[in-house]
């Protein structure tokens, strides 16, 4: 994706967010609980694939499809998170910039699948 692509969808996202009245009423904190709110259906859902699931119930009890809801669930985060930049007044390609230029130059190793930084 061009970063022109990137900013025209988030600016679609700002306008969404404003529109929806998110902007006004939103906190940065009430913002980032949906995030991790997104991220943890977003778990449920690649749990339920790492036990080779293609349908699941979710935590609400309603039936939901693997792979549709991976999909949606990183989708969702990538929204809430963008939201947050706004009101926090973030440019989030600025900030991705600034966190790749850290950890591009760190070292480590992979235990249980995770990346684990040297200290």
């Amino acid at each position: 994706m061009k970063t022109k692509e990137f900013k025209q969808l988030n600016k679609r996202v700002i306008t969404w967010a404003a529109e929806k009245g998110i902007l006004e009423k939103a906190t940065p904190l009430t913002q980032m609980n949906k995030t991790l709110e997104e991220v943890k259906e977003t778990e449920e859902a690649l749990f339920a694939q790492s036990n080779k699931l293609t349908h699941y119930k979710n935590s609400k009890g309603e039936l939901k499809n693997t792979k549709d809801e991976i999909f949606d669930g990183f989708g969702d985060s990538l929204v809430t998170i963008l939201i947050g930049c706004e009101l926090q007044n973030i440019n989030p390609l600025e900030a991705l910039e600034s966190a790749l230029n850290i950890i591009e130059k760190r070292t480590g190793k992979i235990i249980n699948g995770t990346f684990v930084k040297d200290e």
